[in-house]
């Protein structure tokens, strides 16, 4: 497939995104305190199979090797997340200088390979203790959450300008605090709208004290957004698709742009919001850039008698679908990318997620072929430059994933990678997949130069 890369810039980052969960290992080593995924990881019937993140992909061991492939693709980024439990075990202090160290060796080895570092400070992992004394739906972890992004950003700084606050806030609050599927595995509405508010009370935050410590600092959130449509035309589908836009998208894109939280999904939640003087000034606290993750469209129709918001899925027939039976339809992330840039103005957008799980096939020679992820790249990397001629102000793109990692709730089963990854016995190997994308890279690099 031919991709016109065109209309992406120059200084285009051409990253993949890993988290530190779900590749790292070592949960014991060198100080870390257990996070709320190490808790739930461990209790029984929560992951596929029994899996748990103790050793994944053992990038805490491996991390030269890893940048070593980094560089066989021929990336020039990589978003990386720190780990909480690693960097203060005790939550809110006092600092492990031994994680703080590992992280800032690797920030140097990327720079040093010409890899710019994207920095996010929270993909899930709270530490244990601070869930222990109630978690994200107390108000004070949004504190202590400033004061971690502090200390990193502090020692990070000199060389780390690309900051994300949070990852996907969405999971922590809704499926980790609705729907039980995610750490920490509850099932209340309370919490997970008192989640869900100070988790965008932290990023408010955390962004201040990030641009406190460094001076420039690109500083943005990562919402995992989706494509909605109604099912019918019934005003009952159409009002269930504008719930779940609100539920998925405007929850959490309005708050941080200075519209607050929707007030029509305040009255579907019935949930009254912890708010105090000042907090949506705090929240919406001028960005940077907006990061993109996208997988999957959505279509869905009324459900009355279902949990908040209230609506079901509905399965498209003849719609090809990934392992994870999620539909692929890149169209959805074209009409998001200009969503953000029409209707919230985002100045800078990076897609920082987009990939597919398919089982691969491992060939005699050892190589792996995995076309279906080869299509899903190529159709979403066209979807993308075409935003871009549409004048999206696209800066990057990050495939999910480097490596085949610790999926979740789904373990080991589920590969999103670029780079598979023998769990026996470590051993990475790059996928067609992988291939295809650095040719791209490269392609972008020659029509850069030659229209110079």
């Amino acid at each position: 497939m031919t991709i016109d890369l065109a209309a992406l810039p120059e200084d285009f980052l051409w990253g993949t995104a890993t988290s530190a969960y779900q590749i790292e290992g070592a949960v014991a080593e060198d100080g870390r305190s257990p996070s709320i995924w190490d808790t739930f990881s461990h209790t029984p019937g929560k992951i596929d199979n029994g899996d748990d993140g103790d050793l994944a992909c053992d990038h805490y061991h491996r991390w030269r090797e890893d940048i070593g492939v980094m560089r066989q693709l021929g990336t020039n980024a990589y978003r990386l997340s720190i780990a909480w439990p690693r960097v203060m075990p005790g939550g809110d202090g006092p600092v492990n200088a031994k994680g703080l160290d590992f992280y800032d060796g690797l920030i140097d080895a990327l720079l040093e390979a010409g890899i710019t570092p994207s920095v996010t400070l929270y993909h899930w992992d709270l530490p244990q203790v601070l869930q222990d004394r109630g978690g994200w739906p107390v108000r004070d972890t949004a504190h202590h959450f400033a004061s971690y992004a502090a200390v990193v950003a502090d020692r990070l700084g000199d060389r780390v300008k690309h900051w994300t606050t949070l990852n996907e806030p969405l999971c922590s609050a809704w499926i980790g605090h609705l729907e039980g599927l995610m750490a920490p595995g509850w099932t209340d509405l309370t919490a997970a709208v008192r989640t869900s508010y100070h988790l965008l009370l932290g990023h408010g935050l955390a962004t201040q004290a990030i641009r406190a410590a460094v001076p420039g600092a690109q500083v943005g959130i990562v919402n995992n957004l989706s494509y909605i449509e109604a099912a019918t035309d019934r005003p009952e589908d159409v009002a269930a698709a504008r719930r779940l836009d609100g539920h998925t998208n405007r929850w959490w894109l309005d708050p941080v742009h200075g519209r607050g939280f929707p007030a029509d999904m305040q009255e579907v939640y019935g949930v009254e919001l912890p708010e105090q003087p000042g907090d949506l000034e705090t929240i919406a606290a001028p960005l940077d850039w907006l990061g993109l993750n996208y997988y999957f469209p959505s279509t869905v129709a009324d459900d009355p008698t279902g949990q908040a918001p209230r609506v079901r899925t509905v399965r498209r027939l003849g719609v090809p679908r990934t392992a994870m039976d999620w539909e692929v339809d890149a169209a959805g992330i074209e009409n998001l990318l200009l969503r953000l840039t029409n209707d919230y103005g985002a100045r800078k957008i990076y897609v920082t997620e987009n990939g597919s799980a398919y089982p691969d096939i491992v060939r005699p020679d050892g190589t792996v072929d995995d076309p279906e992820r080869t299509g899903y790249l190529e159709q979403h990397l066209a979807a993308c430059a075409s935003a871009a001629r549409q004048g999206v102000p696209l800066a990057g793109y990050f495939a999910w994933s480097l490596l085949d990692n610790f999926e979740w709730a789904y373990g080991y089963d589920k590969r999103f990678g670029l780079v598979h990854v023998d769990y026996k016995t470590q051993r990475r190997t790059v996928k067609g997949s992988g291939h295809r994308y650095a040719d791209i890279i490269r392609a972008h690099g020659r029509k850069r130069r030659n229209a110079a």
